[in-house]
């Protein structure tokens, strides 16, 4: 069993591995949406430019599913970024793992490691420093946390009395019921993107220990992931939106 690379700062756990791959992963979007836009023509688009003018279509089609299209503009770049940045997340611990051993406490910027800090003589754990940040439920859960506040917010904001009007609906007595299904879309947000990142990345350690007779099994395996990482993106953005759309409009407008 692999440990994770944990360094605390005072009281606070920080996985190192899941830093490591949250800033590549930010990287390879930022660099990927700067080159698609880098030389972009009306006449003679790039293959990048065309590729990113259908995600942007992609993702405006996916918000005009959970609310019109005239008050979803605003939250294109904000589906943009969740389905370029989860897609790409879910996708980084599949072509290889990178594992150390150590055999002697490991230090990084002066704080031990915890799985190596009480190594006895002649013992060994091994370090896993690269997957998927998706697989870490407490990537997924700051993701979820981020859309719980700004869902909020933006109800708050923009639908007034009608967003604190539709917890006691249809009845007052549903306030306990409606603040309990507030509270469980981000819980059901992070660990629906987590337990199918995380699954899917266990069943590849599995299949590894086959030797050779997992390259057929490891093929199929990481093409079924790459179509389950793109359609947990799917649903996280889609599902963004649908709870943004819930807070901000209400059933006049909606009608």
């Amino acid at each position: 069993m692999h440990e994770m690379p944990i360094i605390y700062l005072g009281s606070i756990p920080i996985d190192l591995s899941a830093v490591l791959t949250l800033l590549i992963s930010s990287v390879i979007v930022f660099v990927l949406v700067m080159l698609s836009v880098r030389n972009l023509s009306v006449d003679n688009p790039s293959r990048l430019q065309n590729f990113m003018e259908w995600v942007v279509e992609f993702v405006q089609g996916v918000i005009s599913s959970a609310m019109d299209l005239k008050k979803g503009k605003p939250y294109i770049s904000l589906g943009l970024t969740l389905i370029l940045f989860i897609f790409v997340s879910n996708l980084l611990g599949l072509p290889f793992s990178f594992i150390t051993e150590a055999h002697e406490p490991v230090y990084i910027f002066g704080h031990v490691i915890d799985a190596t800090k009480n190594l006895a003589h002649g013992e060994h754990v091994e370090l896993l420093w690269y997957k998927s940040p998706t697989a870490d439920i407490n990537i997924t859960a700051g993701l979820a946390i981020i859309v719980f506040v700004l869902m909020n917010f933006l109800g708050i904001k923009q639908n007034g009395k009608h967003y604190f009007k539709h917890y006691i609906e249809p009845f007052p007595i549903f306030l306990p019921l409606n603040i309990i299904e507030n509270l469980a879309k981000p819980v059901a947000l992070a660990i629906r993107l987590f337990a199918n990142i995380f699954a899917g990345e266990v069943l590849i350690t599995v299949i590894l220990k086959l030797g050779i007779l997992s390259i057929p099994f490891l093929a199929v395996w990481q093409g079924f992931s790459i179509f389950v990482g793109a359609l947990q993106a799917f649903i996280f953005t889609i599902l963004t939106m649908v709870y943004i759309a819930q807070m901000t409009i209400h059933e006049e407008e909606a009608h």
